[in-house]
């Protein structure tokens, strides 16, 4: 069973509606960080799906690629907050104005 283009074009925009939310709505630098990863699957979703609606085998490749990056994003990102939550003892980003202390 083939799912059509328009299907997964539709769940690659919710995804990236519900990260702009979570970008938008959260103050909690975690969450903020998830959802950019949200947003970062979304892309992936609609390389894969233009990628076999084409016959293309750029999609795939293309993916790999954001996965990639993405998890060394994560990993450097996760450190960088906490660090920042080691040192101003919260994660809001309301309080966390600044990088000195």
């Amino acid at each position: 069973m083939i799912v059509p283009l328009s299907h997964v074009l539709a769940l690659s925009f919710v995804l990236l509606a519900v990260g702009s939310i979570g970008i938008l709505t959260r103050r909690d630098a975690i969450t903020v960080f998830l959802s950019v990863e949200i947003i970062l699957n979304a892309a992936n979703v609609a390389f894969i799906g233009f990628s076999r609606a084409l016959g293309d085998e750029f999609g795939h490749v293309a993916a790999f690629i954001v996965i990639a990056i993405a998890a060394a994003e994560a990993a450097v990102g996760l450190a960088i907050i906490i660090g920042v939550g080691r040192v101003h003892e919260s994660l809001l980003l309301d309080e966390i104005r600044d990088l000195q202390r």
